[in-house]
């Protein structure tokens, strides 16, 4: 066999383990994207999806938000407008947590029906309003005025 023949076909097996390997991992790192009915219905069909790692979007529903005084924890309420799930989350909080707020949480679905989330991202909204009318940027004049000049050193 020629050299070039066998390079060749090195190259396509290594390239070939390459590809099982990736399309493998993509496999294993997947993780669904429900909302509360969907997860519903997949519970009711599958039970052992509870012991599976999903994301959830959903809505926080209005009053339902239950702070931690550590402010590393929160229980609250989501909603696709069919079905509800309480969620409990440890860690960071996002600043742009409120009620009403369009939230994805990522974690487990525990037997008891409480989704214990590991993850949350709260949307924040996409739209910017114009300043009411009357307002006056003050602001503005006083960075301007602490601008140091091409004339000035900064030390």
């Amino acid at each position: 066999m020629q050299p070039r023949i066998k390079f060749l076909l090195g190259g396509a097996v290594v390239l070939g383990a390459a590809g099982v390997l990736m399309a493998g991992s993509i496999k294993n790192t997947a993780v669904y994207f429900l909302t509360p009915a969907e997860l519903q219905a997949k519970v009711v069909a599958d039970p052992t999806i509870r012991e599976t790692g999903v994301k959830v979007g959903a809505r926080v529903v209005p009053g339902s938000v239950e702070r931690d005084s550590s402010g590393k924890r929160v229980v609250f309420d989501m909603t696709d407008g069919e079905a509800t799930y309480k969620v409990d989350y440890r860690g960071l909080i996002p600043d742009t947590f409120s009620d009403s707020v369009d939230v994805v949480v990522e974690g487990r679905l525990g037997a008891d029906g409480v989704f214990q989330a590991t993850t949350l991202l709260a949307k924040c909204a996409s739209r910017y309003e114009a300043a009411p009318e009357g307002y006056k940027p003050a602001t503005r004049a006083s960075y301007k005025a602490a601008a140091p000049t091409t004339t000035q050193r900064l030390n």
